[in-house]
């Protein structure tokens, strides 16, 4: 049995055929406390048939017998087998710089970014998923984990104030995915997913995903933002009011660096270069073509025993049971 707990649903068939009884019983005394006249209860009772009902009873007590066995998923014929378990080791690099808080996709480029990610996370099943916040440094917030809630957690906590200093330095980043994050004991199988509007403050990000694509690594880069006039940057000053972001007296504009992106994914191992710009951002279907269907390996192999389940002639029997009774007449025929 896999859920033999539901075998103790039996235990209310006693009551419900008591609860029958008891009513069958209260029918005839409430049939002689109401008729005085000898001889007329014989004749008002002729037509209906106790063992018919009797009948229809057992036929549903039965019927709700089978269904609880039905629910335990009695099983037999035990084979062993070998169960392997495939996926890839995937990272997710996003962007909390300050300029990810442009309001060209809305409600803005960071949450429109964190929303992505967790609309792959809900489609995933196998892979194990990292994830680095960068700014002016690079943080790991979670390693490469199997524990997609967990994954959650950290995802919802990114903000700018995610990590120590601001800027852009997407260089440092994929070097901390690299050197933090991914193990050395396989090449390939690995993949960053690096979501940004690419603005780099030189930290040579070209040069670090070609280190990426030696050990065997993928990039797929996400371009986020307006790549013409770009957008102003809002920030709440001290007396909790809306501004713009300035530098030296003029407002500071951001846009996608889609070239800097480019150049990154083609400098990794096979790499992708997707420019969402200010369009909507389908990350789960970018990851099921992209990692879901690359080349996978073997994460893990255990030893099984399968059974065979044949629940469902039990629920078939149930209902055929159930149209029985339903089709049986309390009352004989004329």
């Amino acid at each position: 049995m896999h859920s033999p707990e539901w075998l103790h649903a039996l235990w209310v068939l006693p009551a419900l055929a008591a609860l029958y009884a008891y009513g069958f019983h209260r029918k005839s005394v409430a049939l002689r406390t109401f008729i005085r006249e000898p001889g007329l209860l014989p004749r008002l009772s002729v037509s209906v048939s106790r063992p018919r009902q009797i009948a229809k009873a057992a036929l549903v007590l039965l019927a709700l017998g089978l269904i609880a066995v039905a629910l335990a998923r009695p099983r037999w014929n035990p084979q062993p087998a070998q169960l392997q378990r495939l996926g890839r080791d995937v990272v997710f690099v996003l962007d909390v710089s300050r300029s990810m808080l442009a309001e060209d996709l809305a409600p803005s480029r960071l949450e429109r970014a964190k929303l992505a990610t967790a609309d792959v996370l809900d489609t995933l099943n196998g892979d194990r998923v990292g994830l680095v916040a960068f700014a002016g440094t690079a943080v790991v917030k979670s390693p490469l984990t199997l524990d997609y809630s967990f994954m959650r957690l950290a995802l919802q906590d990114l903000a700018p104030e995610s990590v120590s200093r601001g800027g852009t330095l997407i260089g440092d980043a994929i070097r901390v995915a690299l050197n933090e994050v991914f193990d050395d004991s396989e090449r390939g199988f690995k993949d960053i997913i690096l979501i940004t509007d690419g603005e780099d403050h030189e930290s040579f990000p070209v040069q670090a995903a070609e280190q990426a694509g030696a050990a065997g690594v993928r990039i797929i880069a996400i371009g986020l933002g307006d790549e013409g006039e770009g957008r102003r940057i809002p920030v709440t000053d001290e007396a909790g009011r809306r501004a713009f972001l300035t530098y030296r007296g003029e407002e500071v504009r951001t846009r996608l660096d889609g070239e800097t992106l480019r150049r990154i994914a083609l400098a990794s191992h096979d790499g992708k270069y997707l420019n969402v710009a200010t369009g909507n951002i389908n990350l789960d279907q970018v990851y099921e073509q992209f990692v879901k269907e690359a080349e996978q390996r073997e994460l893990e192999s255990q030893s099984v025993i399968r059974y065979d389940e044949r629940y469902q002639i039990l629920l078939l029997l149930a209902l055929v049971l159930l149209v029985g009774e339903t089709l049986i007449r309390e009352r004989k025929t004329a």
